[in-house]
């Protein structure tokens, strides 16, 4: 057994996005190699709809996939393909981009705090192109696996007999929510030839022996190995562990479109202009 080491922590930045929408990035647009397969992952929560409900009106999207994790709050969604729908509590949306889609997402205002996450996840070369798709995921429908000490959720990915409802995803990443109890130690086998990385969102917790403890808005990103060491705090740690095989093909990224070359940047924009990005 070889545990994984942090070789880094994130804490990323406040940013503004969207129509408004003030929310906390914690990896994107930098180096994509440190998080391959995945770009960006941004971490929103406020109590004050001000913050959030100007929303992401129209916007397109190509060679990736997003997952939208709703922890509380509410998003209504609508695309170019004419499906539509709200994210609430506990629910997930996991969209296929692939060849083009645009569509709209609008945080409505909560009476608590809203919060979430959305990750992006590249699309190897070879599916860029493939046909947009959604999952529109239930809370209900996330099964859960657990130990001593500990729980997770599964939105992607088999683990310890069970399997995330978002299945036939090319990468095959895994997407989990695990929440341990106060002081809890334990191990969880991961696959070594993925990227792994973990965000502390609730409480505190370290995924090192000995190492130090991250806060919540803290990412780590792991080394090399087949298990992760994990220890909350005093008051419990809850985090979101994201895994997957890095692709380690070139990056053409420009806003909401990521490809591999500069002359396909070029031919997405031209075609999203001329009204021809959408394809039948």
């Amino acid at each position: 057994m070889k545990t994984r080491s942090v070789f880094k922590v994130l804490e990323g930045e406040e940013v503004m996005e969207g129509a408004g929408v003030k929310l906390r990035r914690i990896f994107g647009f930098g180096d994509t190699t440190l998080t391959d397969p995945f770009l960006l992952l941004d971490n929103f929560g406020s109590d004050d709809p001000d913050d959030y409900t100007a929303g992401f009106p129209w916007h397109p999207h190509r060679g990736i996939e997003t997952v939208t994790y709703m922890l509380e709050g509410v998003v209504e969604h609508g695309d170019s393909l004419g499906n539509s729908g709200v994210i609430t509590n506990g629910q997930v949306q996991w969209m296929t981009a692939g060849s083009g889609i645009i569509h709209q997402e609008m945080p409505q205002a909560y009476d608590g705090t809203m919060r979430g996450f959305q990750l992006w996840v590249n699309l190897p070369r070879s599916h860029k192109m493939t046909p947009p798709r959604y999952r529109d995921i239930k809370a209900e429908d996330l099964p859960s696996v657990k130990g001593k000490g500990w729980e997770m959720k599964l939105v992607c990915g088999a683990y310890g007999g069970a399997e995330g409802p978002a299945r036939d995803i090319v990468l095959k990443p895994w997407f989990f929510d695990v929440k341990a109890e106060p002081g809890a130690e334990f191990a969880l086998e991961v696959r070594p030839e993925d990227n792994v990385l973990c965000l502390v969102f609730e409480g505190s917790g370290s995924f090192e022996k000995g190492g130090k403890a991250l806060k919540p808005g803290q990412l780590a990103v792991l080394r090399n190995g087949d298990h992760v060491s994990c220890a909350a705090g005093a008051r419990g740690m809850r985090f979101m562990l994201m895994a997957g095989r890095p692709l380690g093909e070139p990056v053409a990224w420009r806003g909401p479109i990521v490809m591999n070359t500069e002359e396909e940047l070029v031919t997405a924009f031209r075609e999203y202009r001329d009204g021809t990005f959408i394809k039948k």
